[in-house]
């Protein structure tokens, strides 16, 4: 019974966020117009830091940065035969909508020490995913919520070191809170016994830093280097059944699970073609292989210590490829446009109910409008294309009775709109 916990909560961490896993790209408005091509050397606004700190020797004196993204994944998934361990059908619906409607914000702030040092902060959200099947679909056994928020607070600094490099440094805390809800198949182990319920929540704080180099090769271009580090944490909180019998097994008790959120080098270059217009592009690596398993102990009670459950992911480190331009219609008006290539971290045989992630391709558009010498408006859309995502995932058990599978596909879209605010004093 000690299993049912790796079919039920511990399958995956995330179903789909805006970027390949469960990363999200949004942390900049400006950014989302161009695809983020760039990200760590176009160096548009405060919000730049969080993608390369040295851009912040690039900025004005102080700058305040203000913006919230709307990001809509939708999903449907449809049902292709999935069978239970006794090869009879699995009963239940193809779960309606998953997704839903997340508000991810972030805050920046920029101010000058003096002509060559520059601090900065960054408050956002780098990670996170929000979805939820109907309670009877036909893999509730695999997953009905998942629900993942991360907050991150980011001081950095910058050091203009002469006309042509530029270097800054950052550290970061970050906080992740977990919810995971799933059914168990408890006819399969007493028959004519209505399913079961339970849910996991869990959360911690973590630290990481992030580093990186703007070289000024030429009056009009601009080379960027940046990485970000991993960031472990360990989530507490709590496992809880519903409808269950009163076994050792189902004992509701505190429980934890460490996660790795993964490290990521950038390479970006800007480029000025002339008063107009502007391109970028970049490169960015993954290193989501770190995401190898996810193991929960429970750590109280009876059986603490123990394992409740070890679950394989096998991710594979990926690669974010973005293209951009803007085009500057005046001194105060700007039009952006971009497209990106990003690679899935799951392999076929990993894809699960909770993660039905595959390569996607985004176009993104965006429009700046200088308002006054002082405010800034940015307003981004994005929209990614996945194609269609076949799944056929039996559950990782020791318990033969529990080892059913789901089989189908998934068609997915993701729609984001982003509005900013710059403020600069």
């Amino acid at each position: 019974m000690m299993r049912i916990l790796a079919l039920v909560l511990l399958t995956g961490l995330a179903i789909e966020a805006q970027a390949a896993g469960f990363a999200l790209n949004e942390q900049s408005t400006s950014g989302l117009g161009n695809s983020f091509a760039g990200g760590a050397a176009s160096a548009e606004d405060a919000s730049s830091q969080f993608f390369n700190p040295a851009s912040m020797t690039y900025l004005p004196d102080s700058q305040i940065v203000v913006a919230v993204h709307a990001i809509r994944p939708s999903a449907n998934f449809s049902n292709n035969g999935s069978r239970s361990a006794a090869s009879t059908l699995t009963p239940g619906g193809d779960g309606g909508d998953p997704g839903a409607w997340a508000f991810v914000p972030n805050i920046y702030y920029t101010k000058a020490l003096n002509e060559t040092i520059r601090l900065g902060l960054s408050i956002n959200a780098p990670f996170g995913l929000k979805t939820d099947y109907e309670k009877d679909w036909v893999g509730r056994y695999q997953g009905i919520k998942s629900d993942l928020s991360t907050l991150n607070i980011n001081p950095s600094v910058a050091f203009k070191l002469n006309d042509r490099l530029s270097w800054g440094l950052g550290v970061s805390a970050m906080q992740a809170r977990a919810e995971l809800t799933s059914a168990i198949n408890l006819g399969a182990l007493i028959p004519g016994a209505s399913d079961g319920a339970v849910q996991i929540k869990g959360d911690d704080w973590g630290f990481g830093w992030n580093t990186g180099m703007i070289f000024q090769l030429t009056e009009d271009t601009r080379l960027g280097l940046a990485y970000r580090s991993k960031v472990h944490q360990t989530l507490e909180g709590n496992v809880n059944f519903g409808n269950v019998p009163p076994l050792l097994a189902f004992a509701d008790s505190k429980a934890s699970a460490k996660i790795t959120m993964p490290d990521t080098f950038s390479a970006s270059v800007f480029h000025r073609l002339n008063k107009q217009w502007d391109v970028m592009a970049d490169a960015t690596w993954t290193n989501w292989s770190s995401f190898q398993d996810l193991t929960a102990i429970r750590t109280n009670g009876v059986l603490s210590g123990s394992i409740i459950a070890s679950t394989p992911h096998n991710w594979q480190d990926t690669m974010r490829y973005a293209f951009g331009a803007t085009y500057h219609y005046d001194e105060k008006l700007k039009f952006r446009t971009g497209v990106s290539y990003d690679e899935t971290p799951v392999g076929n045989r990993m894809r699960t109910a909770r993660i039905p992630d595959n390569d996607r391709i985004s176009m993104s558009f965006g429009v700046s409008y200088r308002y006054s010498a002082n405010s800034t408006f940015d307003l981004g859309y994005s929209h990614l294309f996945l194609r269609e995502t076949s799944i056929n995932k039996r559950n990782d058990t020791d318990i033969p009775a529990l080892a059913d599978t789901l089989t189908g596909h998934y068609n997915t879209r993701f729609d984001s709109l982003s509005l900013q605010y710059v403020y600069t004093f």
